[in-house]
C-alpha cells in the first residue's frame, strides 16, 4: 500500500493538469498581490496613527489610567503649541509680504507694457 501512493504522488507532479493548475494557483496570488497594492500615504498615517497609539497606551500604563495620560498629551501638545504659534505667524507675515510684493510687481510690469 505504501509503495503504491508513492507512485501516485510521483506520477502526480508530472501531470499535465497538475502542472497547470500550479501555474493558475500562482497567477491568481500574483493577482491578488497586485491587487493589494498599497497607497504609501495611508502606509505611512496608519503607521502614525500606530506610533501614537503604542504612545497613549504607554503613557496610560505609566500614568495608572488613560486619563492621567490624557493630561500629559495635552500638557505636552499644549507646550509645542504655544512654542509654534509664533514661528507660524512669522511665517505667514513673510509669506503673505512675499505674495504682495510678486503681486504689485506683476501689476506695475503689465501696466508699463502697451496693449
Amino acid at each position: 500500500m505504501v509503495g503504491h501512493r508513492s507512485e501516485t504522488v510521483g506520477a502526480g507532479r508530472d501531470d499535465p493538469d497538475r502542472l497547470e493548475l500550479r501555474e493558475a494557483y500562482e497567477r491568481g496570488r500574483r493577482d491578488a498581490r497586485a491587487d493589494r497594492k498599497r497607497h504609501p500615504v495611508m502606509m505611512a498615517l496608519t503607521v502614525l496613527a500606530a506610533i501614537v497609539g503604542v504612545v497613549v497606551l504607554a503613557l496610560a500604563a505609566v500614568n495608572g489610567s488613560f486619563g492621567g495620560a490624557g493630561q500629559v498629551v495635552d500638557q505636552n501638545l499644549s507646550a509645542a503649541a504655544d512654542k509654534a504659534e509664533p514661528v507660524v505667524r512669522d511665517v505667514a507675515g513673510e509669506a503673505g509680504e512675499a505674495v504682495r510684493e510678486v503681486g504689485s510687481s506683476e501689476g506695475t510690469s503689465s501696466a508699463d507694457q502697451p496693449s
